[in-house]
């Protein structure tokens, strides 16, 4: 069973810092590429960044490119996102998501993706 858990979400004030953590289990998590998602109220969906199943390639959104970062730690199953310079707009639900090997599709979309996590919520305050 694929299970896929997301912490470090908090409130953290504009300007802060917050690294999000995605600890795999039940599946190959080093053939897997890793992304990350966010979800604002009434809002859909939307890419933040993927690393690639090997590591060697990463993929951000325009919104956050600069700001956050993403890793992968296979000896530890785990994805990280570290998000520097938050700003308000930030605020959302935060998922992680796996899919074996290279979505072929791109990495963008959410439809992509077998695996997804419970979400961490982000608030970033003014």
């Amino acid at each position: 069973q694929v299970q896929l858990v997301e912490s470090g979400g908090g409130l953290v004030q504009a300007g802060g810092s917050l690294r999000l953590s995605c600890a795999a289990s039940g599946l190959t998590f080093s053939s897997h590429a890793m992304g990350w998602f966010r979800q604002a109220p009434g809002m859909e969906r939307e890419f933040v960044a993927a690393i690639s199943w090997s590591g060697g390639s990463t993929y951000y959104a325009d919104s956050v490119k600069g700001r956050f970062t993403i890793s992968r730690d296979d000896a530890q199953n785990t994805a990280y996102l570290q998000m520097d310079s938050l700003k308000p707009e930030d605020t959302a639900v935060y998922y992680c998501a796996a899919d074996f090997g290279v979505p072929s599709g791109g990495y963008y979309s959410p439809n992509e993706y077998d695996y997804w996590g419970q979400g961490t919520q982000v608030t970033v305050s003014s």
